[in-house]
């Protein structure tokens, strides 16, 4: 088990927060363009909340 530095939890912060204003930008940012981005670019097309789980779902999975 590895203990989270200040900085990656900043990060993460930061990602959560873009995540619940721009549900994508918060996957991109964490994922890049992969399957995972537009996935939730389709779920925020289709709602702003599942966007916004599928987002917070993907930063914290790590």
């Amino acid at each position: 088990m590895t203990a989270v530095t200040k900085n990656e939890g900043t990060a993460d912060v930061i990602r959560i927060l873009l995540a619940i204003i721009l549900p994508p930008v918060g996957v991109f940012f964490e994922v890049g363009l992969g399957l995972h981005f537009w996935l939730n670019i389709l779920l925020t097309l289709f709602g702003y909340i599942p966007g916004i789980i599928h987002a917070v779902w993907v930063i914290l999975r790590k």
